[in-house]
């Protein structure tokens, strides 16, 4: 077939035409489909990897890095588009007009967002679902929860966890104790970024002085650890974890609150990482104005001022390694007593007015240092050194004393393959404690005490549903010898539902004169330690944990645990002659001196937990129940360990209504404890609600703790008078609140990452 030859002019014509197309095309691309941009709605961050589409069909995309994504063709004005992302709660929108202005859609974090949690109290920095040991852990998510509840401290949140208990030890000052499993709260150890956070002398004051905005998550084992950490982890080992910059995000949060029992907080947290720097700082204020709640004359509230400051910088010389410096800074004054005397500012030395004044201060430099690159290991040094200083006044005494505490550790982890990891280190760490200048009123129990300890411990994976975790210790106190101390643990996968967990090893500690539960008037009487010996003891934790999975948003778990502690040699105080003894409520504080004993029997508790979680979209419903029998086999007349509750019921219901709404409620029971006397008290239950408004950057919430008011004071005083006179009165123990119902509002502000 001949060709046709078209003359010039129509070629140029048709070029011409080509070109106007060409141009139009875009534009008519354009007008037929839709463009979106998806956005976290607290955050504003974009969305990654999002998806927009028509189900059912093949109409869709996926979000650029920008947060972008394109339908075309665009589907009609009005058809049902669903939104997801992982993480967040899906959305069913309306696809708008075709060819207008990108339209921007806000996505909510759901509550069952799915989060890799890594537990770095184990050394070997793995996920939480391989580890052999039962570890619990809060998130950031309820850091962020308890900061809106409770800014001040983190007390009450580690009471969340089951078979703990936040019991007061104080109901002037205010004092607290984390009992673990039915031990008292010298039994368990607790750690800030895998460093010994504090000593005897300190006392309880030291969870009331860390604030939840400065962490990103609460480790909880529970049961013998000191294979890990050293000596005082019988009863458990609390992990605090800082929270920590991220390559190009910055993060700056401020909290403001106040309460109606008189407490304002004022927190601030910023955060930013580049390439080779990075930082983070945290600054927090607390005013807690004393309150007398049931009008006896004596505060239920302490009058506390608290200011923490806590800056950190990050250097990362390569892509495998990193060195973080940091300080903390606490310095608190803790007033309590009779409220006419704080109010008149008459304390002083010799009155007739009882008060007690707590000041004290806190420093704490240390430095971590990790590589992930030496001999295809992870090299890890760290070591923190910290000065605790405590003023104590009362009308009937005065002391002053300085404790100072260091600890140091190299360790290496190494991937041996074949299923085994092994984590091999040492350790130097030490107390002292001393009279300070000028105390009126000498503290006659001071010690200086090293250990060095060296450690190993095996990660063996033989099957993907077997792991096996050996390890083994040795301490070299300097007063007090050698500890050699083994620790196993199992975890089996039974089937993709059941998982079982057995973990047991030893542990000890060593005598200190000074512990949460004893009153200030009774630190001088306390007798140089002398002829005792360290408290052992042997731990079995185990647990079945059954979890089915109804859809993507939907999960059922159940748990089901037991544990069993024996305390050897249990270390206690006998009344010196003085009917009753220090905790018993015919017993003076300051009245004669003190002198520690090991125990002829040992203390022995046991128990069980069991719990049922349900997470189903937007709504968290939990039911637990723990069972504790703690025995001290020394005392015959009254075996039962004190305030160490037989029976414990909690219930938790979370709603989020909406992306900005949520609500939640909370329920427990207390049941009988057993005093020191060997009487009883009754059970007791206590209720919080939360409301919480999400807007921007901005969140609101609205806490209402022990909505019904149960106090301790209703059934009985605690405080009571000797010979008439409260110059030095006694006070019962407290087995339940004093402060009463407390309601607080909470502004939050959060921006970035």
């Amino acid at each position: 077939m001949p060709r046709v030859r078209l003359p010039g002019v129509f070629i140029v014509l048709l070029r011409c035409l080509l070109f106007v197309l060409l141009l139009a095309l875009p534009a008519a691309l354009r007008a037929q489909s839709l463009r979106f941009i998806l956005r976290d709605s607290t955050s504003r961050q974009p969305l990654i990897g999002a998806s927009v589409g028509v189900p059912g069909t093949g109409v869709g995309g996926t979000t650029d890095a920008a947060g972008s994504v394109q339908l075309a063709p665009a589907p009609a004005a009005g058809t049902r588009l669903r939104v997801e992302a992982l993480g967040y709660k899906p959305r069913t929108v309306a696809a708008p007009a075709a060819g207008g202005a990108p339209t921007t859609l806000l996505l909510a974090p759901s509550a069952a967002e799915i989060d890799e949690v890594v537990v770095t109290a184990t050394r070997t920095n793995s996920r939480i679902e391989d580890q052999p040991e039962r570890i619990e852990v809060l998130g950031e998510e309820e850091m962020q929860e308890e900061n809106g509840i409770k800014p001040g401290n983190i007390a009450s949140l580690l009471g969340d966890f089951a078979g703990t208990q936040i019991q007061p030890t104080s109901p002037t000052t205010g004092n607290a104790d984390l009992r673990i499993q039915g031990l008292q709260g010298q039994y368990s150890q607790i750690l800030r970024d895998g460093l010994p956070l504090y000593g005897g002398f300190a006392g309880s004051f030291g969870i009331l002085s860390v604030p939840p905005l400065d962490l990103r998550q609460i480790e909880l084992l529970k049961g013998s650890n000191s294979t890990l950490f050293g000596g005082g982890a019988i009863a458990g080992l609390v992990n605090l974890v800082s929270k920590t910059p991220t390559l190009g995000k910055s993060q700056f949060t401020a909290t403001l609150n106040q309460s109606t029992l008189r407490e304002t907080n004022l927190n601030g947290f910023a955060a930013q990482r580049g390439q080779r720097f990075g930082y983070s700082v945290f600054a927090g204020l607390t005013r807690q104005q004393d309150v007398d709640v049931d009008g006896d004359g004596f505060v239920d509230v302490p009058r506390v001022r608290n200011l923490t400051v806590h800056p950190r910088l990050f250097y990362y010389p390569n892509a495998h390694s990193q060195l973080a410096l940091g300080y903390t800074g606490t310095f608190e004054s803790r007033r309590g007593g009779q409220q006419q005397a704080l109010r008149d500012d008459v304390e002083t030395l010799g009155g007739t007015t009882y008060f007690v004044n707590n000041a004290s201060q806190r420093h704490t430099v240390d430095a971590i240092y990790t590589n992930d690159s030496v001999g295809t290991g992870r090299l890890t040094l760290k070591g923190a050194i910290t000065n605790f200083g405590r003023d104590v006044l009362t009308n009937t005494v005065a002391f002053k004393a300085n404790q100072t505490t260091y600890y140091t550790e190299a360790s290496y982890l190494h991937d041996l393959g074949r299923g085994n990891t092994i984590v091999a280190g040492v350790n130097i760490n030490g107390e002292l404690l001393r009279n300070a200048a000028g105390s009126a009123t000498p503290l006659l129990s001071t010690y200086t005490y090293n250990t060095v300890g060296v450690f190993a411990q095996d990660n063996w994976t033989p099957t993907p549903r077997f792991n096996l975790q050996a390890g083994l210790r040795y301490d070299h106190h300097n007063p007090y010898g050698g500890f050699v101390l083994p620790r196993l643990s199992a975890l089996w996968h039974v089937t993709d539902r059941f998982t079982a967990r057995l973990n047991g090893g030893l542990g000890y500690r060593v005598p200190v004169p000074y512990v949460n539960s004893l009153d200030e008037r009774d630190y001088p009487q306390v007798q140089p330690l002398r002829g005792l010996q360290a408290e052992t003891s042997q731990g079995l934790n185990g647990d079945v944990n059954y979890e089915h999975r109804f859809g993507p948003e939907t999960v059922l778990n159940l748990n089901q645990s037991f544990f069993y502690t024996r305390l050897q040699h249990p270390l206690i105080l006998p009344d010196g002659g003085i009917v009753g003894g220090p905790g018993s409520s015919n017993y003076q504080p300051g009245s004669g001196p003190l002198t520690w004993q090991n125990a002829s029997a040992p203390v022995v508790t046991k128990g069980l937990e069991t719990y049922v979680r349900l997470r189903a979209d937007e709504t968290e419903l939990y039911l637990g129940y723990v069972f504790t029998y703690a025995r001290r086999g020394y005392d015959p007349v009254n075996p039962n360990v004190e305030l160490a509750a037989r029976h414990k019921f909690a219930a938790v219901a979370v709603q989020e209504f909406s992306e900005h709404f949520g609500a939640g409620i909370e329920a427990s029971y207390t049941g009988q404890q057993y005093l020191s006397d060997g009487t009883t008290t009754p059970g007791y239950p206590i209720v919080a609600a939360l409301l919480r408004y999400r807007t921007g950057p901005w969140t609101v919430v609205l806490n209402a703790e022990n909505v019904f008011d149960y106090r301790q004071t209703r059934r009985e005083r605690v405080v009571l008078p000797v010979g008439g006179s409260y110059t030095s009165p006694v006070f019962r123990e407290l087995w339940a609140p004093v402060e009463g119902r407390v309601v607080n509002l909470s502004l939050n502000w959060k921006f970035g990452g």
